[in-house]
């Protein structure tokens, strides 16, 4: 591999980094704005959870005006939910659709996210490292395979 393929591959690898370090941050944000958006104009009411799983989980509830809703995406922070619990949601009033399960916050998605983070760059660290040693152990570094090194023959 020539010097500027190994750059080529290394600034691939960083943007990689930084790119999904970037979503990671989107996420935490996004998540951070939806529960200033259901702060702001705040609804609590008991839900009954239809399917659970770890990362999204579908609940029916009534708001006070006595309208059935089951948010399409869901709730938010929906983690140890089980099919028949009934739980206490807050939702924002301007949007019922916009709803977590009560007492939970952004503040459980930073963890999450922050090791997605921390193992994309050990990962790509890693590699970039390996191929960094590879290619000063094999032909990148002896000078006969370099095209500026005249080749001498002693006698």
């Amino acid at each position: 591999m020539s010097r500027t393929a190994l750059r080529r591959v290394q600034l691939v690898l960083l943007s990689a980094a930084i790119l999904i370090t970037g979503l990671c941050a989107v996420l935490v944000a996004a998540a951070w704005r939806d529960d200033v958006t259901i702060d702001a104009d705040r609804g609590t009411a008991t839900a009954e959870v239809l399917s659970a799983g770890p990362r999204r989980s579908t609940i029916s509830f009534y708001t006070t005006d006595g309208v059935n809703h089951n948010p399409p995406l869901g709730v938010l922070y929906p983690s140890e939910l089980s099919v028949g619990d009934r739980i206490q949601v807050e939702y924002s009033r301007s949007d019922p659709e916009l709803v977590r399960v009560a007492g939970r916050s952004a503040v459980v998605a930073v963890v999450p996210a922050a090791s997605v983070a921390a193992g994309t760059w050990l990962v790509i660290g890693a590699i970039m490292v390996l191929l960094a040693v590879g290619y000063h152990r094999g032909d990148g570094s002896r000078p006969e395979s370099s095209p500026d090194v005249p080749h001498t023959v002693d006698p």
